[in-house]
């Protein structure tokens, strides 16, 4: 650690302070990690024990090695097969909208942090599908679908099952959420290692969609976050140009929220996608220092995500930019699921749709009634 934190100290002659901050931020972050929580429960406290606490079965899809170790149950290293799976968040009462109470040490306590217990892991994917359809199945007509949520850069599994469950809780999706989980290392300096995972689980990506999709879910909203954001265009990319993406069009919606993609690279993606570019929602934040870090490393080229944007929406997708959002105490990365007001937004914007088969501008701005949050991109 020490080496590290001297090294980069070297750099302040070519950096700015701002981004040798953030990077040090980064490190240390990433130094002092919660711990993982997959299957660790409390001893004294069971989270079955807490009624008062709210369940949220999530779904598994990932490129990840299974691991032994106590709360990983996948670990950062890359598998050559799909695993299956699924667990139970366990949501406490005292949960704050855009928050993640998370324990900083083993065991949780499930009346005051969210726990993930009850692992299960499918040995086909008939019963994997079995149990997605128990859970539509137990929900009325018009809420049977399907959240596909495909994580980002520096993300433990645990990170992104929490993530998960917290932005459906907030925003009250009524349907199954479903984690495409890629082999994120989950370590700041390992960039390159997570883009190439990001790049190796395509296949996989559209293996996952096409075991959820003999669900008997109704529709489906995609949400890929940050580099997942990423590895879902490529994805769609792939599959358009095998004329095999979305054949029953019972995807609904595709929200991009702070993508970590080259522009160049992502018009390329979109030229070749068919999908009605109105349900392609991009959001924006020009004070997102993480997508300033990831430029950097990128070697100057600018991302999706922290863009202009007006200039992105000249490409037909609708941009929601999020820049003047101040409300949220986390990073400017994830105010998708960590600002209370995007989060409203969102579960608002994810509804609608449902009532109506075309979206326009208008109709989103209705659903804002905040200046902070311009929808850009006039239909």
């Amino acid at each position: 650690m020490k080496p590290l934190l001297n090294g980069i100290s070297d750099l302040t002659q070519t950096l700015g302070l701002h981004f040798l901050l953030l990077v040090v931020v980064l490190i240390i972050a990433s130094c002092i990690r919660p711990p993982e929580l997959v299957g660790v429960d409390n001893p004294q406290y069971p989270a079955s024990d807490v009624v008062e606490a709210k369940r949220q079965t999530v779904f598994i899809a990932t490129t990840r090695q299974a691991s032994g170790a106590e709360g990983v149950f996948y670990s950062g290293d890359r598998s050559d097969t799909l695993g299956l799976a699924s667990v139970v968040v366990t949501i406490p009462s005292n949960h704050k909208v855009g928050k993640i109470e998370r324990t900083n040490a083993l065991p949780p306590n499930p009346s005051k942090h969210f726990t993930i217990i009850d692992p299960k892991v499918y040995a086909s994917e008939n019963a994997f599908v079995s149990d997605i359809d128990k859970q539509l199945l137990a929900l009325g007509a018009s809420e049977r679908n399907v959240l596909f949520f495909v994580h980002g850069y520096n993300t433990t599994l645990s990170d992104a099952i929490l993530r998960l469950a917290q932005f459906v809780e907030d925003t009250e999706y009524d349907g199954v959420p479903v984690l495409m989980s890629w082999a994120s290392a989950a370590e700041t300096l390992k960039y390159v290692y997570d883009i190439n995972s990001a790049l190796a689980a395509r296949s996989d990506f559209l293996k996952a969609g096409e075991i959820v999709t003999q669900s008997q879910a109704q529709q489906f909203d995609i949400l890929a976050f940050s580099m997942g954001a990423f590895l879902t265009m490529e994805a769609i990319s792939q599959a358009e140009l095998a004329g095999e993406f979305n054949p029953r069009k019972r995807v609904r919606n595709i929200i991009l929220a702070a993508p970590d993609i080259d522009l160049a690279v992502f018009e390329n993606q979109l030229s070749k996608i068919k999908h009605d570019n109105q349900k392609i929602f991009v959001l924006v934040s020009s004070d997102d220092g993480i997508l300033n870090f990831s430029k950097f490393v990128s070697g100057g080229v600018d991302r999706v995500g922290a863009t202009d944007a007006a200039d992105l929406a000249k490409s037909g997708v609708t941009v929601i930019d999020l820049s003047q959002v101040r409300d949220s105490k986390s990073t400017s990365h994830s105010k998708f699921a960590a600002s209370p007001e995007v989060v409203r937004i969102s579960g608002e914007a994810i509804r609608t749709s449902r009532r109506s088969s075309r979206r326009s501008t208008v109709e989103l701005q209705d659903l804002i009634g905040d200046a902070s949050v311009e929808i850009v991109g006039a239909r």
